[in-house]
């Protein structure tokens, strides 16, 4: 059983002589934000993980397509962004089952890496996603982009706090994420020039 989340790529994902980084995307997919930040990693050519809610994803099935489409990797963020903390185990495995299955109705694939809302991990936690075959997958880089702090503050703190391996947390949902999708137009270029090479988690 996996004991606590993935704070950091793994080093056999950098080959020797290489930086990498994970960019993550949490609460989508939105109808707003999801295709502008689509938009941005396609135009240079990366690919990102995208932590979806299940019933976010049930109502935009096309978004979570294109997602896939797009080359990106799809992971879960439960069913209704729930505090899992507050929830007794079987509460806890139908929050993450209902999430896997949806993706996995919609995409074909069975998604297995798994982030808790919040980041709000507890021994039921690991236990309930090891049961359902899901990684714990956390981040090292978190400009806090949920407070709407501007868009440039939300730049500089990626690019101060990421390192060879990061996995960076941004958002593609659950509010206006305008500036995030601002931000990433100068991240991601940004990070490419810097010598990174932009993998999955």
């Amino acid at each position: 059983m996996q004991r606590k989340p993935l704070y950091a790529l793994p080093a056999s994902a950098a080959r020797k002589g290489t930086k990498v980084v994970a960019l993550t995307l949490d609460d989508g997919p939105d109808p707003a934000y999801t295709p502008q930040v689509l938009k941005i990693l396609h135009k240079h050519h990366v690919t990102a993980t995208f932590f979806v809610i299940g019933q976010t994803a049930a109502a935009h099935p096309d978004l979570l397509r294109s997602i896939v489409d797009g080359g990106h990797t799809v992971g879960t963020h439960t069913w209704s962004h729930a505090n899992l903390r507050k929830l007794n185990a079987a509460k806890v495995r139908t929050e993450i089952q209902r999430a896997v299955d949806t993706v996995a109705s919609i995409t074909g694939t069975v998604p297995h890496l798994f982030r808790a809302p919040y980041g709000n991990w507890s021994r039921t936690v690991f236990k309930e996603c090891a049961a359902l075959g899901q990684n714990s997958i956390a981040w090292d880089v978190d400009p806090r982009d949920w407070e709407t702090p501007g868009s440039n503050h939300i730049r500089s703190a990626v690019l101060n706090q990421v390192g060879n391996r990061s996995i960076v947390l941004t958002h593609d949902g659950g509010g206006d994420r305008s500036q995030t999708v601002q931000a990433l137009r100068h991240v991601v270029p940004e990070l490419k020039s810097s010598g990174y090479r932009f993998v999955g988690v």
